[in-house]
């Protein structure tokens, strides 16, 4: 099977199948070498299994340690997820943007403060605040 295809839909199930298996070493493998594949990540994060759309948090928190910046890749696809019906899905993209991003796009998080949700409203403040601090380089205490 051609891998480098994250448009093909029953490529992006075998993934999700294999991240609910327990395979992660094997898709972080897959991630490392194929970058067009962060396109599959709004299909991960909002499969119907916990145990994919945990894997696929795990895959992307794992890949931000190893290479940061390659990891920003998923940026684009994550925002993308911010007006998804399914409010696990806009929480655990703007949590996993928190986590990640490196650059300032608490613009497109500010909306979700205002989410209907109380869970993703809480957890866009916090992603914010988190990227703010990350941006600033950590100083968030008053100069003395």
């Amino acid at each position: 099977m051609k891998p480098a295809a994250g448009n093909d839909q029953e490529f992006m199930n075998m993934v999700a199948d294999y991240m609910e298996k327990g395979f992660l070493d094997n898709i972080i493998d897959m991630f490392k070498h194929d970058e067009s594949l962060y396109g599959i990540i709004p299909h991960l994060l909002s499969d119907e299994r916990l145990r994919v759309r945990l894997g696929t948090t795990a895959l992307l928190e794992t890949l931000n340690g190893e290479d940061g910046e390659k990891v920003q890749k998923a940026l684009p696809h994550l925002i993308g997820l911010l007006k998804h019906p399914d409010p696990n899905v806009r929480g655990d993209s703007v949590s996993l943007i928190g986590v990640i991003a490196r650059s300032d796009v608490t613009e497109e998080l500010e909306p979700l403060l205002s989410d209907a949700n109380p869970d993703v409203r809480m957890l866009a403040k916090e992603a914010i605040e988190d990227i703010k601090k990350r941006i600033d380089g950590g100083s968030t205490a008053s100069p003395a």
